[in-house]
């Protein structure tokens, strides 16, 4: 197989349910009919293909999103040599069935299967790409990882499957929630931890925090990262220390993002702050006071 239509995967020990993989020109990919026993989600990202699903036979196209529960028999395979590319997820049941019951399906039942072979949905297809790219992102947090998985798969499940039991609303447990994030940010803090903490379902705390908070939980914690670098700063620190102590992987990442929330680098912040002895084209007139 040459490098152009060589799959590309990826998996990562810390999210040891879900697996990614994606192809960039499926003209010399083909399959016969299979079945996984994981759940199956994807995005045909250009061109045109035939998907075999059951006994049925469907021409898709790019804004494709596909799905294939547990178990279903099928098979995605290049129309006359035409290109094509897709991404694709495959999450472990187990997990997604956790979901199902946090959004508020019976824990008696198992899986609960998802009856749409194939959508065009610009939501669902967008948010399927954007998810890819978080999790290949190297960059990307644990957290921000974890977040944006429920948060997609929540929302395939609402729009697709939806349960019948609504969501009970518990606001002091969502401040509960923010409480630890503030306590915790510089950590490497995970998911289940503010779960724990808060006494909240991921799936709960991933749909309502952004609404009592206006963040998700990820970026929550990042602003609050943000406000104590500023802190620091302001206290004569230098970047790099600061850059670590505020929990980012590196002083690239905390350049960056320092920047996008505040409008002006590290170095430009702590700059002004400095007394005028070492910044002499401060005037000592417009120098703010020690108060």
């Amino acid at each position: 197989m040459s490098t152009t239509t060589a799959p590309h995967f990826w998996r990562d020990p810390a999210l040891g349910f879900i697996e990614a993989r994606t192809i960039a020109d499926g003209r010399k990919v083909t399959y016969s009919r299979h079945a996984h026993e994981h759940f199956s989600i994807g995005a045909v990202t250009a061109g045109r293909s035939y998907y075999h699903y059951g006994a049925d036979t469907f021409e898709i196209c790019a804004g494709t999103v596909v799905l294939m529960n547990p178990g279903d028999v099928h098979a995605c395979n290049p129309i006359q040599g035409e290109p094509w590319s897709y991404q694709m997820l495959y999450i472990d049941t187990p997990w997604l069935t956790d979901l199902q019951h946090q959004l508020g399906f019976s824990t008696d039942q198992g899986y609960r299967p998802f009856n749409t072979p194939y959508i065009q949905d610009e939501t669902l297809y967008s948010g399927l790409l954007e998810l890819y790219r978080i999790l290949v992102d190297r960059q990307a947090e644990y957290l921000q990882k974890q977040s944006a998985l429920v948060s997609y798969f929540s929302e395939v499940q609402q729009r697709l499957n939806p349960a019948q039991a609504p969501l009970r609303e518990v606001n002091h447990k969502l401040e509960r929630a923010a409480e630890y994030i503030r306590e915790h940010c510089t950590q490497a803090l995970k998911l289940e931890d503010i779960c724990q903490a808060a006494e909240l379902s991921p799936s709960y705390l991933i749909r309502a925090f952004k609404q009592y908070c206006g963040f998700t939980p990820h970026a929550f914690m990042v602003n609050q990262r943000i406000q104590f670098a500023r802190t620091q700063l302001r206290q004569g620190e230098l970047i790099a220390d600061v850059a670590l102590a505020a929990g980012f992987a590196d002083q690239a990442h905390f350049q960056r993002t320092f920047k996008q929330h505040f409008a002006a680098t590290p170095g430009q912040y702590r700059e002004v702050l400095k007394p005028s002895a070492d910044n002499p084209h401060w005037p000592p007139a417009t120098r703010p006071s020690s108060g």
